[in-house]
């Protein structure tokens, strides 16, 4: 059994749980979800939906690290899970490193993929600034698991009925040793890569920080949002919330546009995942092209805006 804590919003659930279902499936017959918190009644059916097989709700008012340390080692000392599976939050890295110190068992950061070798599983996680991919074990157990978004697809949703245990836990005064004083929303540029169907990115390829513009306009176009690989970014061409890759988000959106990106391992890791794949790339041997269904060999600046019209043309 894999124990997945759900993170919610606003009563629904946050995408990474909902995969973190699919991910618990690989090594186990059972997942059963977790969630923290109230007015959880959506989320839970949503956590039904996508996969779990029984779900755990355990009521308490706000976040606190200590409080969500204490209510999941309850949770794991009662039900003696496999693994506790935690989504590559805020709030889940908070909690997570935390909760695997007091079980005193191992914890493995940033997974990307899970696979059973000999019986055990093995977790893929980045090294080096995403330069490197290290398969990890586990010896201790149960391992606590931080699982990046992106890295596994949601199941198909399907409605059903499931098993909802309410579990009372009463967290002691003095396990809380730090209190919120003051919560401040941080104003700044957010762009939901992991939950977009459709995703234009660019690459060096792209020349300069004004041709981002036509990036832009197809992913307009189209309803999706724009990506980017590593190196416009370190360049300031765009902000980074927009880097796709083993060291920025990992996708997996039903198209995913490619333009003038070349194909280094360290960004096609991020979307492999994609379903449909077009590359748009004046070299005819650029990697890129190995792994995408369509293949545009073309100067991307003379591509796109031909793209764009032809849409435009389509939709008028």
């Amino acid at each position: 059994m894999i124990l997945v804590y759900i993170e919610t919003a606003e009563g629904k659930a946050k995408n990474v749980g909902l995969e973190m279902l699919t991910a618990a499936k690989i090594i186990s017959d059972k997942a059963v979800a977790v969630l923290i918190g109230t007015g959880n009644d959506e989320a839970v059916k949503q956590a039904a939906s996508y996969g779990a097989d029984e779900v755990i709700t355990v009521e308490n008012a706000v976040y606190s690290t200590d409080a969500y340390c204490y209510i999941m080692k309850s949770l794991v000392e009662k039900y003696s899970p496999e693994a506790v599976f935690v989504g590559s939050t805020l709030d889940g890295k908070d909690f997570a490193p935390r909760l695997a110190a007091q079980l005193g068992t191992g914890c493995v950061t940033d997974v990307v993929n899970i696979k059973v070798e000999d019986g055990k599983a093995v977790y893929t996680c980045p090294s080096y600034n995403g330069n490197l991919l290290n398969d990890m074990t586990a010896e201790a157990s149960p391992v606590v698991a931080i699982i990046r978004s992106g890295s596994f697809k949601k199941a198909d949703p399907a409605e059903k009925e499931v098993n909802v245990i309410a579990e009372s836990i009463a967290v002691p005064a003095d396990e809380i040793r730090t209190k919120i004083a003051e919560t401040v929303k941080e104003i700044s540029e957010t762009v939901n890569l992991e939950e977009a169907d459709v995703i234009v990115s660019g690459g060096r390829g792209m020349g300069a920080p004004e041709n981002f513009a036509l990036v832009k306009e197809l992913a307009d176009l189209l309803g999706g949002v724009v990506g980017a690989t590593r190196a416009p970014i370190e360049s300031g061409w765009i902000s980074r919330a927009h880097q796709i890759g083993q060291s920025g988000k990992i996708v997996a959106p039903k198209l995913y546009i490619a333009c003038g990106i070349s194909g280094a391992t360290q960004h096609v890791s991020g979307m492999i995942g994609s379903d449909y794949i077009v590359a748009i790339n004046k070299d005819e041997d650029a990697p890129i092209f190995d792994i995408a269904n369509v293949g545009i060999v073309g100067n991307v600046l003379e591509v796109l805006p031909l793209m764009i019209e032809e849409i435009k043309k389509a939709r008028a």
